[in-house]
């Protein structure tokens, strides 16, 4: 009762108290985004953000509203934020309207992978913080990388089947099918998604990681260290009669690089193109 009574009193305040306030309080509801404000060195005007915002350090101290996809309207304006910035994953529907019935500047970005996105999500909130200028130097810089590498994929004469796997703990496993971030990733690293028919994620199984026959398997960061690392991939169902397996090839990026699609876009797909062709990486 005590909570619902203060959800109450915050949207009862005009609208314009909120307005009226000279300094930006944002709110960032999803990692990529904060760590997009960061980037552009406004982190100081960040009051608070969502579970996931798992970088820069600084973002990983400051108070909690919850997860992007779960959110509490009176968590967030708790914070007196003037400024609230997500993706369209940001939920559920009802808090969101509740927000901005509180008088509230929310902003929601579109989330799908791809370069272009990406860009355009950095240069819309760059231009919502006053920070243009910084935001067209973090463009030029992913889209220089994204150039040299993809001159380099277009000359590769093979390219390797990469299986990714997300996995949290012992009891959730899943692949990635197209039309995912992880897909887009792998793509843009010069490799060949091994499960393509079928679109999100499904669980995984001994039948499909065999039937694959992946040269690579990719996982984030935090997956292969919830699998107890390398020998914890090679465990799973099936991956040890893949040629990932026979030949130990696991590759394990920081989840915000590899699936962000925020600032650090360019470095990731360096990394992954690195990962998975080492040999013909320039090392100048």
């Amino acid at each position: 009762m005590k909570k619902l009574i203060t959800l109450a009193l915050f949207l009862c305040l005009p609208a314009t108290i909120f307005a009226e306030a000279k300094e930006l309080r944002i709110v960032t509801l999803n990692g990529t985004v904060s760590e997009i404000v960061f980037a552009l060195g406004k982190g100081k005007l960040v009051v608070g953000n969502d579970t996931s915002s798992l970088y820069p350090p600084e973002a990983v101290a400051l108070p909690k509203v919850g997860y992007q996809r779960m959110l509490s309207a009176e968590g967030i304006l708790s914070l007196k934020p003037n400024l609230i910035l997500g993706l369209e994953y940001a939920g559920p529907p009802e808090v969101i309207e509740q927000l901005k019935s509180a008088g509230l500047k929310v902003i929601i970005y579109p989330g799908l992978p791809g370069v272009e996105p990406a860009l355009n999500n950095i240069l819309a909130i760059g231009k919502e913080i006053g920070a243009e200028k910084e935001a067209q130097k973090i463009v030029q810089d992913i889209r220089k990388k994204h150039s040299k590498i993809a001159e380099k994929v277009s000359k590769l004469k093979s390219k390797p089947k990469v299986l990714f796997v997300y996995h949290r703990g012992t009891s959730l496993a899943q692949v990635s099918g197209t039309e995912t971030p992880a897909d887009e990733m792998i793509r843009l690293g010069g490799g060949i998604n091994a499960v393509d028919g079928f679109k999100g994620f499904k669980p995984i199984t001994p039948e499909a990681v065999i039937a694959a026959q992946p040269d690579i398997i990719l996982i984030p960061s935090r997956g292969l260290e919830s699998l107890g690392g390398k020998d914890g991939v090679f465990a799973l169902p099936g991956v040890k009669d893949t040629p990932a397996g026979k030949k130990s090839r696991v590759v394990a990026i920081d989840d915000l690089v590899l699936l962000g699609f925020g600032p650090r876009l360019g470095q990731g797909i360096e990394e992954l193109f690195e990962s998975f062709h080492p040999k013909t990486t320039d090392k100048k």
